[in-house]
C-alpha cells in the first residue's frame, strides 16, 4: 500500500460547482476509482487559497496502468469535462501533471 498525496487549485468562482459534483459523485466514477486499486481517497478544501488537497491510499502493482485504465474510461472522461473546468494547474507542475503529486514527509498510524 502507497499513500499519494496531491494539490491543485480550484477557480474562486467553481467552489460551489466543484462541491456539488462531488456531493453526488457518480456511482460509475466511485466504483472506477476503487477499480483501479485506490482506497480511501479524499479531497479538502483549502479557503481562501482556493486549493484543493486529495489524498489517498495505492493499493495495487502498477499505478501508471491503473491511472492510464482511469484516463481511458468513457464515463471518466466525461466526469473530467465537469470537474477540470473548475480547477487550476499550479504553475510548478511537471510536464503532463494536472494535480501536482506531494512528497509524504510524514505518516502516523
Amino acid at each position: 500500500m502507497q499513500r499519494m498525496g496531491m494539490v491543485i487549485g480550484v477557480k474562486p468562482e467553481m467552489i460551489a460547482e466543484y462541491k456539488q459534483l462531488h456531493a453526488k459523485v457518480w456511482p460509475e466514477i466511485l466504483d472506477l476509482i476503487s477499480l483501479c486499486n485506490i482506497r480511501n481517497y479524499t479531497i479538502f478544501l483549502r479557503e481562501p487559497e482556493n486549493l484543493l488537497f486529495g489524498t489517498w491510499e495505492y493499493h495495487g502493482n502498477d499505478f501508471r496502468a491503473d491511472m492510464a485504465k482511469m484516463a481511458a474510461d468513457p464515463k471518466n472522461q466525461e466526469w473530467w469535462s465537469f470537474t477540470i473546468p473548475c480547477q487550476t494547474s499550479l504553475d510548478t507542475c511537471q510536464e503532463g501533471e494536472w494535480w501536482a503529486m506531494m512528497e509524504e514527509v510524514f505518516h502516523h498510524d
